[in-house]
């Protein structure tokens, strides 16, 4: 039979002198007697020790067209192996995976792999990197960063599609690890986190900032758009020129709408017109790559060159239609660089899903 748990000896927490453990992966810091689960689920005492409880399970394997990260700047048109496991540091009352990221049952643990088996799977499927999604990967950081270490040693490049909650000395040892990162900022006010998450906004900010200013990571940011919650002209506002003036023009940001989900059902999908709203203010912030995301929308997902406009990559969701960048990043126009990572453009893996199974596990 094979173990529905781990008990993969866990890094970044240290013992309390009232006989409990301190867990110092993410700004919660949960403090736990023995047997006691963290907020996330997955992180555990036992024993007098943390553990990670979710090493090598995973709630599935897809191959997923990179843009559905979302990510439209880092090797267009290429595919992505991915993965996520069970539970979430974050407490989003409008999760959209909350299947995954809400769990606390074991069996949502369908497959298992260890990490030089992602990587091996991941290059037999043609994937070109491997993400760390669906849950946020920070809560499984042991586990993505060996699986990091293999997909590198096997020439695959590596994403994490993350909230960015995680403390400072963790941040620095994951993200040195990832290639790219989407970043989920949720909002830009405290109440917003506090209230809908459970969270704090300072930390992600910190994360968005390390990031572009001490890393070689590309990063895009996605902000879901939740009508009546954080899709006022001064709130999107003000987090476009945050982007501009902390991380640069050219940081891609992702606008996605909305549907009712988890304990968020009284609340409308996001219309069409707030999304082309939305971009139009980021885009007179000064932010040069703005895409509309969960719509049919050419304009919002099509990536123009900022100096002559011309348009580089055409989109329709996830499936592109014309891909002009050259393969060192420029405008095929003007020359202008394109911001991201580029190659040399071998056509648009669409927009289907693959599942994949790795393992299996079986019960007595």
């Amino acid at each position: 039979m094979i173990s529905p748990e781990s008990r993969f000896p866990a890094r970044w927490w240290h013992a309390l002198s009232d006989g409990r453990v301190q867990c110092d992966l993410c700004p919660r810091e949960c403090k736990l007697h023995e047997g006691q689960r963290g907020l996330c689920f997955v992180r555990k005492m036992d024993s007098g020790e943390m553990v990670l409880t979710t090493y090598g399970r995973s709630s599935g394997f897809c191959v997923d067209p990179i843009e559905k990260k979302p990510l439209n700047h880092f090797y267009p048109g290429t595919s992505v192996f991915s993965f996520g496991t069970a539970g979430c540091n974050l407490a989003c009352k409008f999760c959209q995976n909350w299947d995954i990221s809400k769990s606390r049952e074991v069996d949502t643990l369908v497959d298992r792999a260890m990490p030089d088996e992602i990587a091996a799977t991941a290059l037999k499927a043609g994937c070109a990197s491997v993400a760390f999604t669906y849950n946020d990967p920070v809560i499984f950081a042991e586990y993505a960063m060996d699986a990091a270490d293999a997909c590198h040693a096997a020439g695959l490049k590596t994403v994490a599609v993350t909230a960015g909650y995680i403390n400072a000395e963790a941040r620095r040892e994951f993200y040195a690890k990832m290639d790219a990162a989407n970043v989920d900022l949720k909002a830009f006010t405290e109440d917003f986190y506090f209230t809908l998450t459970g969270a704090h906004l300072q930390p992600v900010l910190d994360t968005l900032v390390y990031l572009k200013r001490e890393t070689s990571v590309w990063v895009e940011i996605t902000t879901l758009v939740i009508p009546g919650h954080n899709d006022s002209d001064a709130e999107l506002e003000a987090m476009s020129e945050w982007i501009v003036r902390e991380l640069g023009r050219d940081t891609p940001l992702h606008l996605s709408a909305f549907h009712p989900d988890w304990k968020m059902r009284d609340v409308p999908p996001t219309p069409a017109a707030t999304l082309t709203r939305a971009r139009a203010i980021a885009q007179r912030a000064g932010l040069h790559y703005v895409y509309t995301g969960n719509v049919h929308d050419l304009a919002g997902g099509t990536t123009s060159c900022p100096n002559c406009y011309a348009a580089q990559i055409e989109r329709d969701w996830y499936r592109i239609d014309a891909y002009r960048v050259t393969p060192l990043g420029q405008c095929s126009q003007c020359g202008t660089d394109i911001a991201g990572r580029f190659g040399v453009y071998g056509g648009s893996f669409g927009q289907r899903r693959i599942p994949i199974t790795v393992h299996r596990p079986t019960r007595a």
